[in-house]
């Protein structure tokens, strides 16, 4: 970023109103009813004055739609860069990951819905300014920060000012998210993401509908913008809830969608679900689901599918889609044998490994450690 270029803090100095920072944000429009349309994400939440939108950290307060939340997180950790999960981004390097509080899905299972459905405040008790937080990452040697637990197109703009604090000291971003963001203001969120995780939670507007109250169509629309408009690297994880995603016709669907309109190196994770919040009826996925969809995707032509949330080494490992080689041993989140030189390429055919590679791998392993900023 050029030392001319404002950060959108800047343009945007937070004011503190009641308990929270509060600060404008740019993506909506007053409309001949007297009500604000949000326009950050397709649910275009009108508003009259004191309303919050569904996602309820974005609120109408003098006519205009603010982001309540600006620097509040729910907490601070770092974790290793395959729990996004990304296998092709970094490999074995610490992650500083960091989310708020709401959502703009509704997800029934959801597995972050402490942080994701809360609305109280207090579920905030951490703060850190931009430039604390990238200071954090790089004292901790954290080649990234993640804006993840609760999808970031909530808090775009305290999102985008951490990315540009990162950007300003080396230090990539990641955004993990359901891509449920308006063509509006869809470049406007990525404009400083280095990868993105998608979470393409099924391959029907049925279960997009009645389990999320969303659109596949909008998520679908993101993962092409993506792939084809932008140099972020993307990886999709479709987690697998029994009897509702699992059928092998929608994940022959899926998967040879993302063959053809994204190509065969965008790497998919098929993972595990558990029973949590309004889902507690279902059962886990069992691993054989799992094996039967990386299976499906290979036969069609994705060329790294992956198991997560389950122990799989042979299945969570990387392989040279030419030679055949394993590349990165995999078992969970710990990486073992590695096969790939400082740049991706297999050592055996000299193959590059789609992704992003930047010397040997990290060596962080599978640890997670809570990080109080200020």
């Amino acid at each position: 970023m050029s030392d001319a270029t404002p950060t959108l803090a800047e343009t945007r100095p937070p004011t503190l109103v009641g308990k929270g920072p509060v600060v404008p944000t740019q993506h909506w429009r007053m409309l001949d009813d007297g009500r604000v349309r949000c326009e950050m994400c397709p649910r275009f939440c009108k508003l009259k004055e004191g309303a919050r939108g569904l996602c309820f950290v974005r609120a109408r307060q003098d006519d205009a739609i603010v982001l309540t939340t600006y620097g509040r997180s729910s907490g601070f950790c770092v974790d290793p860069i395959e729990k996004k999960p990304l296998n092709h981004f970094l490999p074995g390097t610490p992650v500083l990951s960091f989310g708020t509080a709401g959502c703009n899905l509704a997800c029934n299972f959801c597995q972050n819905h402490d942080i994701s459905k809360s609305r109280e405040m207090d579920a905030m008790q951490s703060e850190a300014q931009p430039e604390a937080l990238a200071d954090t990452a790089a004292r901790l040697g954290c080649r990234s920060v993640a804006f993840t637990y609760n999808d970031p197109v909530i808090f775009h703009e305290y999102a985008d000012d951490v990315a540009q604090a990162c950007h300003d000291r080396g230090i990539s971003n990641v955004a993990v998210t359901a891509g449920y963001v308006s063509g509006r203001a869809r470049e406007d969120f990525f404009r400083h993401v280095d990868a993105a995780n998608v979470d393409l939670k099924a391959f029907t507007e049925r279960f997009y509908r009645d389990v999320t109250k969303s659109e596949l169509a909008v998520v679908l629309e993101t993962l092409e913008y993506l792939v084809k408009e932008t140099d972020v690297w993307v990886e999709i994880t479709n987690l697998i809830i029994p009897g509702e995603n699992d059928s092998e016709a929608e994940l022959e669907a899926m998967t040879q969608w993302v063959v053809e309109r994204l190509g065969p190196d965008v790497p998919m994770h098929f993972s595990a679900f558990h029973p949590d919040y309004r889902m507690l009826d279902k059962t886990r996925t069992p691993p054989a689901t799992l094996a039967m969809a990386r299976r499906i995707a290979r036969r069609n032509g994705v060329r790294h599918a992956y198991t997560g949330n389950v122990h799989d080494v042979g299945r969570q490992s990387s392989y040279c889609h030419v030679c055949g080689d394993r590349v990165i041993e995999r078992d969970w989140y710990e990486l073992g044998a590695w096969r790939l030189d400082d740049v991706g390429a297999c050592r055996s055919c000299g193959t590059k490994l789609p992704g992003v590679f930047d010397g040997p791998p990290g060596a962080w392993g599978r640890k997670r450690m809570p990080v109080a900023i200020g």
